[in-house]
């Protein structure tokens, strides 16, 4: 493709860095979105499982089917919220923090890769086109 367009370059540099953290997953039997959840909870006081969506940019069906399958590996508890009975606390168990770690490394392995390869400055003006292009979207200045 000649001439690229800015969401073909984000979508195939999204699907790259997905497939990459798949495929790092996949050897601890986990997955990308199984990662990300467990980097959105509070390791020590729980978090809201509102929260955790909202974060992660998900939907609700689908946090719901991702934290699923975290209570069913061990990873995580879910216990009411005391302050808001209609909402869900999420907190990890000694496993969910063990495999917290290891996601966290994990992202933090490919952040210094980056930055080992990217000038800050590069990185900082990437930074700041993101943050733009993500508030075009968010205040719906694309499509009214």
């Amino acid at each position: 493709m000649k001439d690229k367009t800015i969401d073909y370059i984000l979508r195939t540099t999204w699907q790259a860095v997905s497939r990459m953290y798949n495929e790092e997953a996949t050897k601890y039997g986990a997955s990308m979105a199984v990662g990300f959840a467990l980097l959105s909870i509070d390791k020590e006081d729980g978090t809201p499982s509102s929260y955790i969506s909202n974060r992660m940019g998900m939907e609700p069906t689908s946090l719901t089917r991702t934290l699923k399958t975290l209570e069913e590996k061990g990873l995580i508890t879910k216990q009411k919220n005391p302050e808001d009975g209609r909402g869900v606390l999420v907190f990890l168990t000694e496993l969910g923090k063990e495999k917290r770690e290891l996601s966290k490394s994990t992202v933090l392995q490919f952040n210094e890769i980056v930055k080992q390869n990217i000038s800050e400055e590069k990185l900082k003006n990437f930074i700041e086109v993101a943050e733009l292009i993500n508030d075009l979207i968010v205040e719906k200045k694309i499509f009214k």
